[in-house]
């Protein structure tokens, strides 16, 4: 069987393999970085089949009986975040105590394991409670991840019906691997929202597969990748294109990447037309003021291009299409209702009970296009002498039986729902897929200077940190003229509410000085909006004793 991850081989003993018994020892040193020799199986029996078992929901039960099913006897442990922080700390002065009392060789390795058992390959997890079995988040941290433990967690997982994080730091994330994993998520509960992926670069930089429009992650980390401008385009084009938008990723960090210009630019293309991303973040890169303005460009009123402009007559052209289709559906029902109506003014006055008996005869012949012919021929005039012989029959035995079928079906719909209320109910129904339509940003309303069509911008994002770039005052002045535009047109129309649009906007520690009088404006502008907000997430303070 293969090994679950290379560092194990740091951590565990050597496989007692008959091939590798004399040498393994020699050569330890320089194979460190090597993937871990076959591990030893249980015995020689075989293991049992892995597929048979059913989880409990119990991480630490689930993985260690699955590792032995597969046939590992060296594997991470499963530690309780907290429990494994307290005895890391609690052990460390009698490590010191022991140093200084050493009296034997025993000892000392028990004090370098000691010492060294927090860098131990270790699954750490959060529990919302003690149970077990609430477990809330997961953290892997410093050893490769390699597809056999991806595996064991593919079965291990989607019983943990709390999982809401997973956290992956410097776990050796390979294309092949992030594939792996990406598959794994959707098969997990519905609880998980957030990833973390810090500290793993990728050649590929195929990150973007996080943030397909099927994704359910709401949370997103990828600080420490070594993303640039390539892979800031793949992400850009993941948050939105002209077809295709991600509707559920809240927060995106960035942070501690190589994103230039060109990339920024990149995430200001994708945050034209998304509008759910409410916190982003791009510290610690590489921005200059040329991609510091087209970000600022997106927060306020901003062209569009001539491909926005025709995707957007489409969708204005489909739209009008599906509202005359829905007019045409609506009166076809009223008409229905009208024509049940004629039939029973017709039937109370005796005169052209005719037509309304030979329709009722035609019922269970024809359909109803034919019904309404024969509906119509009455007020014709041909139809009473073609059926004065029916007439004096139906009027003398069954004059009051035609009241009551008549008014059935009349009273039945109007007792259960009247005809405005049936309207009101079909419109609501008709209008339940219209969100789809109303969620793209090209539908928005526009506004036209000089011949050109500007849309009113991006007034979702909530937080933008772009602190430790390489912004000029120049890149600033972008930056003022969005913050005056939303501050004038995102006002909350009560004063009890919240403002919307950009409340929190981190420009410090960037290439101009510290007293520049453009920072302090954007400052002087922000800083109420982030204080009432905070204010009123924070509530009103507690009384005094």
């Amino acid at each position: 069987m293969g090994s679950i991850g290379s560092p194990l081989s740091r951590t565990s003993p050597a496989p007692k393999t008959p091939d590798a018994s004399g040498k393994m020892g020699k050569k330890e040193r320089g194979q460190k970085e090597k993937p871990a020799p076959i591990p030893q199986t249980l015995g020689e029996e075989e293991p049992k089949n892995p597929e048979d078992y059913q989880c409990v929901g119990i991480l630490e039960q689930d993985f260690v009986e699955l590792c032995t099913r597969y046939g590992y006897v060296d594997f991470p442990k499963v530690v309780v975040r907290n429990q494994g922080r307290s005895t890391s700390t609690s052990e460390k002065p009698v490590v010191e105590e022991q140093r200084v009392s050493a009296s034997c060789s025993q000892n000392s390795l028990l004090q370098i394991e000691t010492k060294y058992a927090f860098f131990r390959p270790t699954i750490q997890v959060e529990l919302d409670q003690e149970d077990p079995k609430s477990v809330r988040e997961i953290f892997i941290r410093g050893w490769k991840l390699a597809d056999p433990i991806l595996g064991i967690f593919s079965k291990c997982l989607p019983s943990l019906t709390q999982l809401q994080a997973i956290n992956l730091w410097k776990v050796g994330l390979t294309d092949e691997t992030l594939t792996t994993f990406i598959a794994l998520i959707p098969t997990c509960a519905s609880t998980l929202k957030k990833v973390t992926l810090e500290g793993n670069p990728i050649v590929e930089q195929s990150y973007h597969r996080l943030m397909i429009p099927e994704s359910t992650i709401t949370h997103l980390s990828l600080r420490n990748n070594n993303i640039n401008d390539q892979g800031a385009k793949l992400l850009g084009q993941a948050l939105s294109t002209l077809r295709t938008c991600n509707r559920t990723l809240v927060s995106l960090n960035l942070g501690y990447n190589h994103i230039g210009d060109e990339g920024a630019g990149y995430i200001a293309d994708g945050l034209r037309l998304n509008r759910s991303l409410l916190w982003l973040s791009l510290a610690h890169n590489r921005i200059e003021d040329k991609g510091a303005l087209k970000i600022a460009e997106v927060l306020q009123p901003f062209e569009l291009t001539h491909t926005e402009v025709v995707e957007r007559r489409r969708l204005l052209l489909e739209k009008g299409a599906q509202d005359r289709t829905r007019i045409r559906g609506s009166p076809s029902s009223s008409r229905q209702g009208e024509r049940d109506r004629p039939l029973l003014v017709l039937g109370g006055t005796g005169s052209n009970d005719k037509g309304l008996k030979a329709s009722k005869s035609i019922l269970g012949k024809k359909k109803e296009k034919e019904i309404t012919k024969k509906e119509e021929k009455p007020s014709s005039g041909a139809s009473p002498t073609q059926n004065a012989t029916k007439k004096e029959d139906t009027s003398k035995g069954s004059k009051g039986k035609l009241n009551v079928p008549e008014q059935k079906p009349g009273r039945a719909k109007g007792a259960k729902m009247g005809p405005r209320e049936k309207r009101s109910t079909l419109a609501e129904f008709e209008l339940s897929p219209e969100p789809t339509e109303i969620l793209s940003p090209l539908l928005e309303q526009t506004e036209h200077r000089n011949g050109k069509v500007f849309l009113s911008g991006n007034k979702v994002l909530m937080h933008l940190n772009l602190i430790r770039n390489r912004i000029t005052e120049t890149g600033l002045r972008g930056f003022l003229s969005a913050v005056q535009h939303q501050v004038k047109f995102t006002k909350p129309k009560s004063p009890s509410k919240n403002p919307s649009g950009l409340l929190k906007l981190m420009l410090g520690k960037n290439s101009f000085p510290p007293q520049c009088e453009t920072y302090n404006m954007i400052q002087e502008m922000m800083i109420p909006r982030e204080l009432k907000t905070k204010k009123d997430e924070e509530g009103p303070p507690l009384p005094g004793p």
